[in-house]
């Protein structure tokens, strides 16, 4: 399995795709977002711990947030877990 892209954080914004930049807060809903960095801690992305229905994720800040593991490895961009879990 190839590892996920590390976006970093740059005002609040990150490079979602070559082309696309998003708000870091889009993340929190995104399929592709599996991990959040704050605080140099990795934590389960909110997505992801919805997702799995983690219980145990603590709520997380995404204005904290420093980077995001993203395993959109194809440049597919931001896509919904309400399309999943729906």
């Amino acid at each position: 399995m190839n590892e996920p892209r590390r976006l970093t954080v740059v005002r609040g914004r990150v490079r979602c795709t070559e082309k696309e930049s998003v708000p870091v807060d889009q993340c929190r809903l995104c399929v592709h977002s599996a991990r959040v960095v704050v605080k140099g801690i990795e934590l389960p992305s909110p997505a992801r711990a919805y997702c799995s229905r983690c219980r145990d994720a603590p709520d997380i800040d995404m204005a904290k947030v420093e980077a995001v593991l993203c395993d959109d490895l194809s440049g597919e961009g931001f896509r919904s877990i309400a399309n999943i879990i729906s």
